[in-house]
């Protein structure tokens, strides 16, 4: 059956995708041959509630290269694929889910009910992006795919959690977070978005106490200072007054010499009359407002650090809920006057951090203190999920101390054991893990890894203290830490109870009457001792930074495991270097040892053909989905290789998507050409490099072998923009138009053997265009594959090729076909260059020409006349008035144009393209000169207009080349 006319990818991709499941093609080890080199690449694991967005493809499309690449070179070869449980993300969509289908909610429903919920949308709705991943081609062995909360992988992450507890690097301790209000749980940086927003900067006057005074000083735009007063008060600006309540310490530069005298005094506290140090500490500008900070240490990030070095009280007045956290609240009101504590208890406790702004803001005006009002614009950081301003908040948090474990990370890297590129990620990746903080491992969530602690009440000296607070018992299962309660206490009459408050109730009533000094003897308590497993879950980058090696079956010795890790390559986002690569880093080495990977390949964000980061906002994101289901995967796929390049700026543009649709459409008819002409007719496939003796022939076989070498050595380079450039030359520009060309000649010749050879060497090089393109293309590349020839594997499984140009490449051959194509490219670019019409038929004149460049005419002569549009072709010893030159290798041709052309109509229109041309290169050159404008200006708008600016510059030297032709005309 003929080929037809176009490739449907609509009905072809999924088909194709269909055939290789069945086949089982993606398989762990298919198509490798016993004691094969292994490749194994680990899926950066989306959210379970994801769905494939224009990062995703382009991630998963440079993956797959690799590994089609690497399996039909017949390695070993593994690509894992999963998802992750998204804490908070999955949260918030089923919350959302029981609020839209009017079910209780999670807080009416409790945590085990709420998880069950949560298990039935996950296997209703979650993993849609595994079936869009489809779509796309992804080679991913789906039989293995791995889920974060799976039975295998949770004990993974529990059993690492109790081992590191048990070294000593895990830790519970207070310190501060990012909070997000809204879900009341801490998140991790890469969970917040700063927003731009419109404000005001509060400024606020604390009374200085003990009667002292400062000299307030105003400077000039030039500098002087100007005595305006004394003052007993010092004004702090702040653009969150409700935090003024948790303040203890004012701070002011140590070299600020308006301050130097009330060091160590205090000034005292508007509302609540506590009397807070002034401190000494270089983050105080001096040129910055009045030069005096306020110190919050339990809300805000900087102030927790001077408070740490100034030694000032971190005092939290928020409850988890962002509301303020006042009665009942002994920190706060120590050193408050107990009257203003009274009445700003009653004003305040309980209140939204919001409302109490203004409350606060209302009184210091009615009060006297609120010095001034400002606008403006800053950023405040929002939760990403909830997109409500989060709190810096201090509380009591489970972390990695970090300390212990970076080390062997950072060697690694230094050392080479694992490679980054592009290089310059080494430098963040350098200066995260030198500057680390402990790391936050817990989140108030319900839906995760929930931390395996259990706490029971505290023995001193062999009895229960009530008042001594919780001991934690650590242990990957309840029996196992009721085996060590028991140990500890001497007994097992223990009851788990759903919180510490619960617990603490119930240990207070069976306390009861016979509390003796605090303590009781265990065999005295009425009831069974209350315990309680901490409420909290693990931080998903904790469980994803283990992801390869609980994927791969740890801690169960098993064959995955010992073959495939450590992996070879992770290709991620340079955005998550230090949120996941690092932590993995440190995670594998921790924990068994080893390094995760030897490379790792680090790409930017993809943004639109501007340049500009995809924003629902900005209506400019683009949807794979939507582009595969109007192009086909494959002009998608090759779109993502093609500005993959190292390190630069990755522009989605549907012009060039569209660009390379048509080149599959090219490949598709040139295939069709093929056919027309006999190549597939009883073909079986075979391998065999032909051993041809026409010129063309032994020419393009040598091509052939060039472009293998260039495709594998930039894809072993990881360069997959230079992979997909040499296969674009090679198969539209070497193969399409001018092997085809060149090849008709020989099947209209009556000469049957080199009809035979040609179409023999012919399927062999389109074959070759098949295997080569196939890691980019995979889909129109297999059903090309399947219809020209009875096969006995299919493109997936096909042997990589291993020639190379010193083999293959016939000296001669080269040399004259490359002559000849330089030839036909000289008259060409001339006629184009002179507006000569496309169809005109025009006369050559030979000045010179060497013996080599004559063998080569002459034996082409047919071809290049037909080709390069001319009709005849004279030697001549000289070029006339009139003619252009046309420097060839070894000689000179000379295209005769007097009497073609218009010579001063098209200098004219030459001269006004290149007129209008430089009007629009001095307007870009003079904006890329304006430093306001390249400061200023979105760095995205900068580099479109430098790319435009570049542009029309060679379009520029393109137009002079051209008028200096036309000069040398006449």
């Amino acid at each position: 059956m003929p080929m037809e006319k176009t490739f449907n990818a609509a009905e072809a991709e999924p088909r194709i995708y269909a055939e290789w499941e069945k086949a089982d093609a993606f398989a762990a080890g298919a198509n490798a041959a016993p004691g094969a080199e292994t490749f194994c690449i680990m899926l950066p694991p989306p959210n379970v509630t994801g769905f494939l967005h224009a990062g995703h493809a382009f991630n998963h499309t440079l993956m797959d290269i690799l590994v089609r690449w690497h399996r039909m070179r017949g390695h070993d070869t593994l690509w894992q694929p999963g998802l992750d449980h998204a804490g908070i993300a999955t949260q918030l969509v089923v919350e959302r889910e029981l609020a839209r289908t009017q079910q209780p909610g999670r807080r009416e429903l409790g945590r085990e009910k709420f998880l069950e919920k949560v298990h039935e949308w996950k296997e209703r709705s979650g993993g849609m992006i595994v079936q869009q991943d489809k779509r796309l081609g992804a080679s991913m062995d789906w039989s293995r795919e791995a889920f974060t909360m799976d039975g295998q992988f949770h004990d993974a992450v529990i059993r690492v959690f109790v081992d590191m507890y048990d070294k000593g690097m895990i830790y519970r301790g207070k310190r501060l977070v990012n909070w997000d209000p809204h879900f009341e749980t801490a998140i991790s940086d890469l969970e917040v978005e700063q927003v731009e927003v419109d404000g005001h900067m509060w400024r606020l006057r604390y009374q200085l106490e003990n009667g002292e005074t400062f000299e307030y000083v105003e400077k000039d735009e030039d500098g002087n200072e100007t005595l305006r007063e004394t003052r007993d008060y010092i004004t702090v600006a702040t653009t969150r007054p409700e935090t003024m309540l948790g303040d203890t310490g004012v701070a002011v530069h140590p070299d600020d010499a308006r301050y130097a005298h009330l060091i160590g005094k205090t000034v005292r506290l508007p509302l609540v009359g506590r009397s807070i140090p002034i401190v000494a500490d270089s983050y105080a500008d001096p040129t910055k407002g009045t030069g005096a900070v306020k110190i919050t240490p339990a809300h805000d990030f900087n102030d927790w650090e001077v408070g740490k070095r100034a030694e000032l009280r971190a005092i939290n007045v928020m409850n988890p809920d962002a509301s303020m956290w006042l009665k009942d609240n002994p920190a706060f009101a120590e050193g408050c006057d107990a009257k203003a504590l009274a009445n700003v208890v009653q004003m305040l406790d309980g209140v939204d951090r919001y409302e109490a702004r203004d409350a606060i803001v209302t009184a210091a005006r009615d009060d006297g203190w609120l010095d001034g009002i400002d606008t403006d614009r800053h950023a405040v950081p929002h939760g990403d999920r909830s997109k409500v301003a989060i709190e810096p908040y201090l509380t009591d948090q489970w972390f990695v101390d970090t300390a212990k474990i970076v080390g062997p990370a950072l060697d690694a890297v230094r050392n080479g054991e694992t490679k980054i590129i592009p290089e310059s990620g080494e430098k963040v990746y350098y200066h995260w893990l030198e500057n680390i903080e402990p790391w936050c491992i817990s989140r108030q969530l319900w839906w995760g890894h929930r931390i395996p602690v259990w706490y029971g009440p505290t023995l001193t000296d062999g009895a229960i203290d009530a008042d001594a607070g919780w001991t934690a018992f650590c242990a990957p299962t309840q029996d196992e830490a009721f085996a060590k309660m028991a140990e500890y206490y001497g007994h097992e009459d223990l009851k788990v109870v759903t919180d510490q408050r619960e617990a603490e109730e119930l240990l207070i009533a069976a306390i009861g009457e016979v509390r003796d000094e605090g303590a009781i003897r265990t065999p005295e308590a009425p009831t069974a001792l209350p315990v309680y497993r901490d409420p909290d879950v693990l931080d998903t980058w904790f469980s994803s930074g283990l992801w390869p090696i609980g994927t791969l079956g740890w801690p169960q010795p098993n064959e995955a495991y010992e073959k495939y890790f450590p992996t070879d390559v992770l290709v991620t986002g340079q955005d998550i270097l230090f949120f996941w690569v690092a932590r993995m880093m440190m995670m594998q080495y921790a924990v068994v040892g080893q390094k995760p990977f030897h490379t790792v390949y680090l790409h930017g964000l993809v943004r639109d053909e501007k340049g500009v980061k995809m924003s629902k906002v900005l209506g400019n994101v683009i949807d794979p989905i939507e582009l595969i289901e109007e192009y086909g995967a494959d002009a998608l796929r090759f779109a993502n290789c093609a500005m993959a390049a190292l390190g630069g700026t990755l522009k989605l543009s549907r012009d060039n998507i569209k660009g390379y649709r048509n080149f599959g459409t090219k490949l598709w008819n040139a295939f069709r050409f093929a056919e027309m002409n006999g190549v597939f007719e009883g073909r079986t496939g075979s391998a065999t490099i032909p051993a041809p003796q026409a010129t063309v022939n032994k020419w393009i076989v040598g091509e052939t072998a060039k472009v293998r070498e260039e495709v594998d050595a930039a894809l072993e380079a990881y360069r997959f923009n230079d992979a997909a450039s040499a296969l674009y030359g090679f198969v539209w520009g070497v193969v399409c138009d001018w092997y085809l060309e060149l090849a008709k000649p020989l099947f209209n010749s009556d000469d049957e053997a080199a009809i035979a050879e040609t179409r023999e060497t012919m399927a062999w090089v389109l074959d070759q265009c098949l295997i080569l393109m196939h890691p980019i293309m995979p889909f129109i590349t297999e059903e090309l594959w399947g219809q020209t020839a009875t096969r006995n594997k299919m493109l997936v499984h096909a042997e990589w090729p291993t020639y190379t140009a010193r083999d293959l490449v016939d000296a001669g051959a080269d040399a004259e076909m490359n002559w000849v194509i330089g030839m036909i490219e000289a008259v060409r670019s001339v006629r184009g260059e002179m507006n000569v019409p496309a169809g005109m038929k025009v006369p050559l004149l030979q000045l010179e020409l060497d013996d080599a460049g004559r063998n080569a005419f002459a034996r082409n002569e047919s071809l290049i006349l037909r080709l390069a549009r001319i009709d005849s072709v004279t030697e001549a010893e000289s070029a006339p008035k009139g003619a252009a030159t046309i420097p060839v290798t070894g000689g000179t041709f000379a295209l005769p144009l007097a009497d073609i052309i218009d010579v001063g109509a098209e200098k004219a229109r030459l001269e006004k393209q290149l007129q209008k041309l430089g009007k629009e290169l001095g307007g870009l050159k003079g904006r890329l000169s304006n430093p306001k404008f390249v400061e200023s200006a979105p760095e995205e708008v900068v580099e479109e207009t430098r790319e435009l600016a570049r542009d029309k510059e060679a379009e520029e030297v393109r137009l002079k080349a051209a008028l200096e032709r036309l000069a040398e005309v006449g």
